[in-house]
């Protein structure tokens, strides 16, 4: 027994050393990421849903580059949550983590994808919304429990994508090929 106690103590330094990396590269990314806004908060006269369903925010990440995560305001964090889609904009109802809300205005993009950062899926299986937050462009991810709920998330948020909206990420072409 005793010729394993150097092996676990090595196991447990490479581990300890592997998480501190991990805390480091994060603060890192939370110092680069530190002009970005806080997210919008919640209207206090939020109009009924036009469109709800369960299931995972994944993340929210630089426009175009799904590996990218914000690690500020809490948006990179992956947990449960409810999204609803109302006149105003779009709500994430987060557990665990700070609410998300997208003003309509803000909104640039929606389209289906297979993944982004922490989460695959099978083509198409998450929900991507681009949207403006300042002078960033960002993409956020869901995952609906229920993929008959996808096709109605699409619809009710396309409908909120003001008419000229042209971001970075701003293509109606990817939801509507995944629609068909």
């Amino acid at each position: 027994m005793n010729e394993y106690v150097p092996y676990i103590i090595g196991i447990i330094v490479v581990a300890a050393v592997a998480i501190a990396m991990m805390r480091v590269g994060w603060r890192h990314r939370q110092g680069r990421q530190s002009d970005v806004a806080p997210p919008p908060a919640i209207p206090g006269d939020l109009s009924a849903p036009v469109a709800e369903a369960t299931g995972q925010y994944v993340s929210t990440t630089t426009a175009g580059d799904w590996l990218d995560r914000i690690s500020v305001h809490g948006l990179g964090m992956k947990s449960n949550a409810t999204l609803t889609v109302h006149p105003q904009g779009v709500l994430f109802t987060r557990t665990g983590s700070p609410d998300v809300f997208i003003p309509a205005a803000d909104l640039e993009s929606v389209r289906r994808e297979a993944g982004m950062a922490g989460k695959f899926v099978e083509a198409g299986g998450l929900l991507v919304l681009g949207w403006r937050l300042g002078e960033h462009h960002l993409d956020t991810g869901f995952r609906p429990r229920r993929a008959e709920d996808m096709a109605t998330l699409v619809a009710a948020t396309e409908a909120l994508i003001p008419a000229g909206t042209t971001g970075p990420a701003h293509d109606h072409t990817a939801a509507k090929k995944d629609n068909e």
